[in-house]
């Protein structure tokens, strides 16, 4: 189809909005981005964006703007008690152009704005959305009264999406009995460019360097009975943090002292919705797929999405068959990486210590004696270039 003749609304200025945006403008769509917010800002917190991702800010013609950007030499599996090193998956023996970026949230939605900007793409801010109703065209209605008509709305409004229930069955999140706290401190403990993943009984701690290296991210993951919100923007007292990490040592220990200002959320998983699309609207990003962050996925499926729908849209006669082809595309993958995110936790929680001390035993021969089959059973995740998919 012509995307030239094709007005597309985003309704978010995420990762996902941002990046559709985009991605729709560069195969010609004329787009226009209405977001909540009063500005295209972030609050602070680091992402992992992984080979699968890089592709896509490669194909944006973004990647020159992560130059300076930490590259992640490794992810380090290590035991809590003694920050003692498990097993290594060595990142240099990935392909060339399997980048794994270190970003903090906020410079990326920075490249991602100023990008849009550039491209002349106009941006609504304060633009709260009511609803969105299907049709040809589709039509917006936001809480000031206003009306905006498009041929095609794309609903990147995240978690508690607003064009979601339309398209699917009412479903309910449930508490996973775990919960997370993210905080940025200091680099107190000289950390490599590298994610660590501590792994403890019933928890775990992620952490890795930002921006210059002087900063270092926290994600820390307990297994608890009590019930916190979703959403990850409540803040917490530093020392509950560090009363249910107590028992971490080696480096963990001395970044959990640097703790300031932290924020804690419950993790709640949410079924990937089965229905992606409609009469001239579909859901991207976490409207579509909330994930748990136990993969490092979230903002690399936004990414992969922003890319397949405008991919999708472009080699379809029409556009009913192109967001056809964007859903049969993203289910045939955004499941498996979910179950996969899900499952990651019992992997690291192991409370039993003789069957963590065994795992983590086949953990270190593998890592020992098969690093490259270590490393290419995540062939399937990164080695997956969607820019260059049909």
């Amino acid at each position: 189809m012509d995307l030239s003749k094709t007005q597309i609304a985003i309704v978010g200025g995420g990762v996902a909005g941002l990046a559709s945006a985009l991605a729709l403008h560069r195969f010609g769509a004329q787009v226009t981005v209405y977001e909540q917010a009063d500005a295209l800002t972030e609050i602070g917190a680091g992402l992992q964006i992984s080979p699968n991702g890089v592709c896509v800010l490669r194909a944006l013609g973004l990647l020159p703007e992560f130059d300076k950007t930490p590259r992640a030499r490794a992810v380090s599996l290590r035991d809590y008690a003694q920050g003692r090193e498990v097993t290594r998956l060595d990142l240099s023996r990935l392909p060339e152009d399997q980048q794994y970026l270190l970003v903090h949230r906020a410079d990326l939605i920075e490249v991602l704005a100023r990008a849009v900007r550039q491209a002349g793409i106009p941006v609504h801010l304060g633009a709260v959305v009511q609803e969105i109703t299907e049709g040809s065209p589709a039509t917006i209605k936001f809480t000031s009264g206003d009306v905006a008509k498009a041929d095609l709305v794309v609903a990147a409004d995240g978690l508690h999406s607003v064009l979601r229930p339309h398209l699917n069955p009412a479903t309910k999140s449930f508490f996973t009995g775990q919960v997370a706290w993210r905080a940025i401190v200091p680099n107190v403990t000289h950390h490599p460019f590298e994610a660590q993943v501590h792994m403890g009984p019933g928890r775990h701690m992620v952490s890795y360097p930002l921006r210059d290296g002087s900063v270092v991210n926290i994600v820390a993951v307990e297994e608890r009975q009590a019930w916190a919100d979703d959403g990850w923007h409540h803040q917490d007292d530093p020392e509950n943090l560090r009363r249910a990490f107590a028992g971490f040592g080696g480096g963990a220990k001395p970044l959990l002292q640097a703790v300031e200002q932290v924020n804690l959320w419950g993790l709640h998983r949410h079924p990937v919705a089965k229905t992606w699309v409609g009469d001239g609207v579909a859901l991207i990003g976490d409207a579509a797929h909330p994930t748990l962050p136990f993969l490092a996925q979230g903002a690399n499926m936004a990414l992969e999405d922003a890319w397949c729908l405008a991919d999708s849209l472009s080699k379809a006669e029409t556009q009913k068959d192109g967001l056809a082809r964007y859903q049969q595309r993203r289910l045939q993958r955004v499941p498996r990486v979910i179950a996969t995110a899900n499952g990651n936790a019992k992997k690291f929680h192991l409370s039993n210590p003789l069957i963590r001390r065994a795992a983590h035993t086949v953990l270190s021969l593998g890592g020992r004696f098969a690093p490259d089959q270590m490393l290419h059973q995540f062939d399937w995740l990164y080695g997956f270039d969607v820019t260059r998919q049909t």
